[in-house]
């Protein structure tokens, strides 16, 4: 059964950083989709990075794009969301998240994703 567990979310002032980590047990699929998903109270899921594993291709949403990098360590089998110059806007849960094999990925459609970790806090103070 595939299992994803994060770790590394917290409390941080504005302008901070933080870096989320993904371990991923019994995931056997290399061509496939990971993505960090977040969700703030009273708000949808949204993805905010993705990465294809066959290709490392990448996918940002428009509030992240140059401040979040999204990374993979296919020996470790862990996928990193590396976020810098946090903004309180950023304030959510933090969900990694992943798919079977598959040629292309999905963006911000979570129902695609049948793999979740249980989320990790991420809160940011001005």
């Amino acid at each position: 059964e595939v299992q994803l567990v994060e770790s590394g979310g917290g409390s941080v002032q504005a302008g901070g950083t933080l870096t989320l980590s993904c371990a991923a047990s019994e995931y056997p699929f290399h061509s496939a989709c990971m993505a960090w998903f977040r969700q703030a109270p009273g708000k949808e899921r949204e993805e905010v990075a993705g990465l294809y594993t066959g290709t490392l291709t990448t996918y940002y949403a428009g509030s992240v794009k140059g401040r979040f990098t999204i990374s993979r360590d296919p020996a470790k089998n862990t996928l990193s969301l590396e976020m810098a110059s946090l903004k309180p806007e950023d304030t959510a849960m933090y969900y990694c998240a992943a798919t079977g094999t598959l040629s292309w990925c999905p963006h911000n459609e979570s129902a695609k994703y049948p793999y979740w970790g249980q989320g990790t806090q991420v809160t940011v103070s001005s």
